[in-house]
């Protein structure tokens, strides 16, 4: 019996291209970036080519697009660099995001003050506390709020949230690795600072991911010892992993394209389609979770089904 992979919030299967562009760029574009030499030459174009591609669909400026080894790194790199340089005085943030985000707000929270947003049944933040958290005087603030729930995929509005911000005259950060390659952003209208992406989960290989760090926001280097990523992030650079994300991120954006041409456009549509092909030859479902979700990302329950047979089955 072919077994089906039910876990792609946490990461997911590689498109064969990717690898084989990775393959060839392994193989055949071995130079030092930072190399004067046609070799180093090569080898940097193919990352400006790659980084060109992720600020087109994002619509962002090349400028503003640092790759980094995953959405783990990028996410620290903007919370830290932020208090360190910016004089962030106060974090906001909801105790639903990822750990990579609770952990270093935690460890943050040594130097600055941390405000907790509450939330709703569905996981999502309530705008009238961010709101009144906001209003209140702590210093200057920076606002770090998921896109997409990595467990139930309730989304929150970058737009509503990035507004209330800026009335604010705060920062904001969003952790975007659940909806990057999945849902279209927009980064030359949105009212936002920092995002992250990670390429294992749009397809592409680990260890390969971004940070967008709006033009002009002034923070400094996360790591020191060399000039990569012009001068934020030293250490040689991951070629094949910076193309695979691009080329990876590329698809997933074009694939997007095609679901809303299949009418996939929300999990609602997405919900029916497998709820009426799993009720046909398994069980009955029951969804679960807000319908402002990822198209991609299903909550629901099956009353016909204990959790523990489903888990096995997949051991």
């Amino acid at each position: 019996m072919e077994r089906a992979y039910f876990d792609n919030a946490a990461s997911t299967p590689i498109f064969p291209e990717v690898v084989k562009a990775m393959g060839s760029v392994l193989l055949e574009n071995y130079g030092n970036p930072s190399s004067i030499h046609q070799h180093g030459r090569n080898a940097r174009s193919t990352i400006e080519d790659a980084r060109k591609k992720v600020a087109g669909l994002l619509k962002a400026s090349i400028g503003e697009i640092f790759f980094t080894s995953g959405g783990t790194e990028a996410n620290n790199m903007a919370l830290k660099c932020s208090v360190r340089d910016l004089g962030i005085q106060r974090i906001i943030t909801s105790r639903v995001e990822h750990h990579c985000v609770l952990h270093t707000v935690e460890r943050l929270g040594v130097d600055v003050q941390i405000d907790f947003v509450d939330v709703d049944a569905d996981g999502l933040p309530r705008l009238d506390h961010l709101e009144t958290l906001l209003k209140s005087d702590q210093g200057k603030t920076l606002v770090s709020l998921m896109h997409a729930n990595n467990e139930i995929g309730s989304m929150i509005d970058l737009k509503d949230v990035g507004t209330l911000c800026r009335t604010y005259d705060s920062l904001f950060h969003s952790d975007t690795v659940q909806t990057v390659g999945h849902y279209p952003i927009d980064l030359s209208v949105l009212p936002i600072d920092f995002i992250s992406g990670s390429a294992h989960k749009f397809h592409g290989p680990k260890g390969a991911g971004f940070v967008y760090i709006r033009q002009g926001t002034g923070i400094g280097p996360y790591l020191d010892g060399g000039s990569q990523e012009r001068n934020m992030r030293a250490g040689t650079e991951n070629i094949s992993g910076i193309t695979g994300l691009a080329m990876a991120m590329t698809r997933c954006c074009e694939g997007m394209e095609a679901m809303a041409t299949n009418g996939i456009t929300s999990s609602a549509s997405l919900y029916a389609i497998v709820a009426h092909s799993l009720s046909q030859q398994l069980c009955s479902l029951r969804k679960s979770g807000h319908d402002t979700k990822l198209a991609h990302e299903l909550l629901f329950d099956s009353p016909d089904l204990y959790a523990k047979y489903l888990l096995s089955s997949g051991s």
